[in-house]
């Protein structure tokens, strides 16, 4: 009940990159936001979510918790972020529902949050849903990503730090 006794989890060194919603993998360039096109938040992808549950298109410890993004910081140094909808802020975190808290260690694939994109379409925001490397500038070597459908949690690319 209290959590004790609870194993906490491990952070593991783990350079993959996993969808984080089923949907059709797109490149940053394709993105509505010139913000997210333009790369200005870091290199990264695109998707098209077909499911409400959100999970971690990488391994990391939660670092950044907003309604609707969550921050990871994985094992290499990387930060990963994942934006859900275009916009979204100003919806003040009601179409959000989150599963982790700052500190929590997740491996890619773990569920991340959930959200009502109908009640975002019905605002009129883009669903679309980025993951970036916020520090690629920094820390970014190599980024590639297979770009097409995509199921939650499958491996779509993978990422190394400097």
């Amino acid at each position: 009940m209290f959590g004790f006794g609870k194993k906490k989890k491990e952070l593991i060194d783990d350079e993959k990159l996993y969808a984080p919603v089923s949907g059709k993998v797109a490149d940053l360039a394709t993105v509505s936001d010139p913000v997210f096109a333009q790369k200005m938040m870091g290199e990264g992808f695109a998707i098209e979510p077909e499911d409400p549950i959100v999970v971690s298109p990488a391994a990391g410890t939660v670092t950044v918790l907003q309604p609707h993004a969550v921050g990871l910081k994985r094992a290499d140094g990387l930060e990963v972020l994942v934006h859900m909808g275009i916009d979204t802020v100003s919806m003040n975190g009601k179409p959000f529902k989150l599963f982790v808290k700052v500190g929590d260690v997740v491996a890619g694939g773990d569920k991340l949050a959930q959200v009502d994109w109908p009640m975002i379409k019905a605002a009129g925001f883009p669903l679309t849903t980025m993951v970036l490397i916020t520090n690629s500038k920094d820390a970014l070597d190599t980024f590639s990503v297979n770009y097409g459908p995509a199921q939650q949690g499958q491996e779509i690319g993978q990422a190394t730090s400097k």
